[in-house]
């Protein structure tokens, strides 16, 4: 499951932008798989090929036709809708809470089939039960999505993440007067390969890099009128691959009052608090954890989060034999208190943008060791607050396990250092950010 080292963006008129955006895992060339998959591999692929080059003409007939954006007059407040799918309440209120915080913002509608924690001035929309009956979750969403557009015209419609929430963002903007916005919270793998590492079901189904897809998706990027990055390493890929539209870093906005360092003595030596799905590589946090079991005991380890792969992570916890040292939790709203029982946050994932549950680690006090990649270098400073380390390698993780429960003078430092540098993610901060950019002002001021 090792990916290359660099990979290329393509630019519609044929030329390539470099970047150290890495393929989360390796694909298998046509000559190993089946003449079954083939076929489904090559279905898929014309089908979304053939999909987006509908998708970017109509937008392209749109601009013809589509109503100039409603004016945001002086003293109101702009009215924003959004969608997205949500796993949790606490990543939902870190995204929704800062924006509508912000002095400049009236109202934030969504729509979601996902439980949307009570927010001020945040109005939650559901699609009718009978219509994800009959259509399913994602399509009753989406079309809840573009009937509340065309019903409120909204300032701004956006949608997290590019498949294919933000795609239909865009389309809808221009037709109803507002402006799109793509919130990117997976960074350029969004996109990357054909959307092949985004984990959406349609695009997924490519199985294997379409350059064709990625160009057009990228065209699509470029139709948006405001982007949301996670970090300066998405601002900067998307900034060479031609993109103009205002690109911001905004990260969630932690609570702080809620994440802070523990008074007690932890239970457990190190935490990951992630989705169990792939690309969050849980299994190198085990066998990290395996390694790090047969120098140092006793070790306590805990996996906070829910997914598809628990079963397949607790056989391999056991057949590492470590099935007594760790312990998975579950989906947790009250993340803190798992947290505050920790005392080093591990974060194995293949690809990331900035991850919140970091910025909640880290505000409680717990020095991160993470792969180096996405726009996590954004918040740990290697060999300050925390460690980053090549990803897949669980040797790696496991030395600096070692090193940090080795220490206790450097990890009490680097705990201190965590949390000062996690404070500049807080909501406040992270709202005030916001209000600038609603406001349209130049964005000047320092990175959240």
């Amino acid at each position: 499951m090792n990916g290359v080292s660099a990979v290329s963006l393509a630019i519609p008129d044929g030329a390539e932008v470099r970047r150290s955006v890495e393929a989360p895992r390796a694909v298998r060339p046509e000559g190993q798989i089946s003449l079954r998959v083939r076929l489904r591999r090559w279905f898929f692929r014309r089908l979304l090929r053939a999909g987006m080059a509908v998708y970017l003409a109509a937008m392209a007939a749109l601009k013809g036709i589509s109503r100039r954006p409603r004016p945001i007059r002086p003293g109101e407040g702009c009215e924003i809708l959004l969608t997205g799918t949500f796993y949790s309440e606490n990543w939902i209120a870190a995204h929704l809470r800062p924006l509508a915080m912000a002095a400049r913002c009236a109202r934030v509608r969504v729509v979601s089939t996902f439980p949307i924690p009570p927010i001020p001035k945040v109005e939650a929309i559901y699609p009718p039960a009978w219509l994800r009956r009959v259509l399913g979750d994602v399509p009753a969403r989406l079309l809840t999505f573009a009937w509340t557009a065309l019903r409120t015209r909204p300032h701004f419609v956006g949608g997290f993440h590019l498949l294919v929430n933000g795609l239909l963002a865009a389309f809808l903007a221009p037709l109803v007067g507002a402006r799109s916005i793509y919130n990117c919270t997976g960074g350029p793998a969004e996109l990357l390969d054909g959307g092949i590492w985004a984990e959406n079901r349609l695009f997924g189904k490519l199985d294997m890099p379409d350059a064709v897809v990625e160009c057009r998706l990228l065209r699509a990027v470029r139709e948006f009128d405001l982007l949301i990055v996670r970090g300066e390493g998405a601002r900067e890929v998307f900034r060479k691959a031609g993109v103009c539209a205002p690109i911001h870093v905004v990260t969630g906005g932690i609570d702080a009052r809620r994440f802070f360092p523990a008074r007690d003595a932890p239970i457990f030596d190190v935490i990951l608090v992630g989705r169990l799905t792939e690309v969050k590589r849980v299994d190198v946090f085990l066998r990290a954890v395996q390694i790090v079991a047969r120098q140092l005991s006793p070790l306590s380890a805990c996996v906070v989060g829910g997914g598809s792969l628990r079963d397949e992570l607790e056989n391999l916890a056991d057949e590492l034999g470590i099935a007594d040292r760790v312990r998975f939790v579950g989906q947790q709203n009250d993340v803190e208190r798992w947290l505050r029982r920790a005392r080093i946050f591990v974060l194995t994932s293949d690809n990331e943008g900035l991850a919140l549950s970091l910025i909640e680690a880290m505000l409680c006090g717990l020095p991160a060791i993470e792969s180096n990649v996405g726009d996590l270098p954004d918040l740990v400073r290697d060999g300050q607050n925390g460690f980053l380390v090549l990803r897949g390698r669980p040797e790696a993780f496991a030395a600096r396990i070692m090193e940090l429960l080795s220490d206790s003078r450097k990890l009490t430092a680097f705990s201190a250092a965590a949390r000062r540098d996690a404070l500049e993610h807080e909501a406040a901060t992270v709202s005030a950010r916001w209000n600038e950019i609603l406001q349209g002002l130049p964005s000047t001021a320092a990175v959240i």
